[in-house]
């Protein structure tokens, strides 16, 4: 986006959809950081506040949309916003979206669309529901999965010695020696 410059005709080349406001906002606040130094231009719409103070950032130039399903439909059924333009299609937290029932209203935007547009699609799980979303949306997709949150925390040996106050120090030296330990964490009170 920020290579072909502004977009001029004051409608978005990419849509993010998120499930809920308070996500849609924290996205469309990353957008902005990552292109505080570029022309790129982005706004947030989200549904539980007024209409007229979107549809006043939706008529300025806008190169990216971040939006909760609901919203944006009511946007598009007022005429206040055309997405003729996107060209690349995000949806955020996909597995949440389902899960809220946004289904429809994800599919109501789909076909809105053009047809040619880059798809992505992000989830914490990968559901039957999500995979046949997955396969209807994506063409040739690839897949990328990130190792769980926790992943670290299974490499990590937790012990736990009942010792004298007076030895802590001792054993804590004595053990680190003999497994040659290079890296404790010691909780302590």
């Amino acid at each position: 986006i920020a290579q072909s410059g502004a977009n001029t005709r004051r409608r978005p080349s990419v849509l993010i959809l998120t499930p809920t406001r308070e996500l849609a906002a924290q996205v469309e606040e990353s957008v902005r950081i990552y292109g505080k130094h570029t022309s790129v231009q982005s706004t947030v719409i989200f549904g539980g506040v007024g209409m007229q103070p979107q549809v006043e950032r939706l008529a300025r130039s806008l190169d990216i949309l971040v939006a909760t399903p609901g919203r944006l439909l009511d946007h598009v059924q007022q005429r206040t916003l055309d997405l003729s333009t996107v060209s690349t299609l995000v949806l955020d937290e996909a597995d949440r979206m389902l899960d809220m029932g946004f289904i429809h209203d994800v599919k109501r935007v789909l076909a809105l669309l053009p047809r040619k547009r880059q798809n992505l699609l992000f989830s914490a799980t990968f559901s039957d529901d999500i995979r046949r979303l997955a396969d209807s949306l994506l063409n040739q997709p690839l897949e990328i999965e990130v190792a769980r949150r926790n992943a670290l925390a299974e490499l990590v040996d937790q012990r736990v010695y009942v010792v004298r106050k007076e030895a802590k120090r001792h054993l804590l030296a004595r053990l680190i020696r003999h497994h040659d330990w290079q890296q404790v964490l010691v909780f302590t009170r």
